[in-house]
């Protein structure tokens, strides 16, 4: 596994860590879909999230660490929502249950995962390669449970079929976040939903 990015900081309280960090994040997120990650500048993020250029340098050191704490949040709430599901063991109904979970995350957090589609490629190369990492993890979430379910005779795929599928609904779960602006116009999000999921398991089937 790709080694986790490590973003310094001078404080040592872990909690006090974390909230700041959290207000970067969303006080990143509004600014980088407002003016793009190039234009948007560090004391306009500390402003942005309440506090001053000097407090923001004690939890990061660079704009890129904040780009890259924006995208390990999602991957942080993917696994959180998705580690009480059974993988190698599965069955259809965990798989619904893994798809629901996880589109749920996406959209409560369809602006992170724009900015981290459009942005990512700003980060520095050990950065950007451990999310690459954490994205095929993703995806390897699925595949495992997809596995499981054809061990149990539940679905029937090749190999390859397999994977694809896996990669399939990741990215099919993400058009909620891109697509948005028209989809919520037909469909809410548990309607979204249950089209994938049925056109998923129809094709799968």
């Amino acid at each position: 596994m790709e080694k986790k990015h490590e973003v310094k900081t001078s404080v040592k309280d872990e909690s006090l860590i974390e909230k700041r960090r959290d207000q970067m994040i969303r006080a990143a997120v509004t600014l980088f879909k407002e003016k793009g990650f190039h234009r948007a500048t560090t004391r306009e993020i500390a402003k942005e999230a309440g506090f001053s250029i000097g407090t923001l340098y004690e939890y990061i050191r660079t704009k890129e660490d904040v780009l890259y704490l924006v995208c390990d949040s999602i991957y942080n709430e993917v696994h959180n929502r998705l580690s009480q599901i059974t993988l190698e063991d599965g069955t259809t109904e965990d798989l619904k249950t893994a798809i629901r979970h996880y589109y749920e995350v996406i959209d409560d957090m369809s602006d992170e995962f724009v900015v981290m589609y459009q942005e990512s490629k700003s980060l520095p190369k050990g950065a950007l390669e451990y999310v690459l990492t954490k994205e095929l993890e993703m995806v390897d979430i699925f595949h495992k449970i997809i596995t499981g379910c054809i061990q149990a005779g539940e679905l029937e795929l090749t190999g390859a079929q397999a994977h694809l599928y896996a990669h399939t609904l990741v990215v099919q779960g993400q058009m909620w976040a891109f697509r948005r602006w028209a989809l919520r116009k037909e469909y809410t999000i548990e309607q979204f939903t249950d089209l994938q999921i049925q056109l998923l398991l129809d094709g799968m089937k």
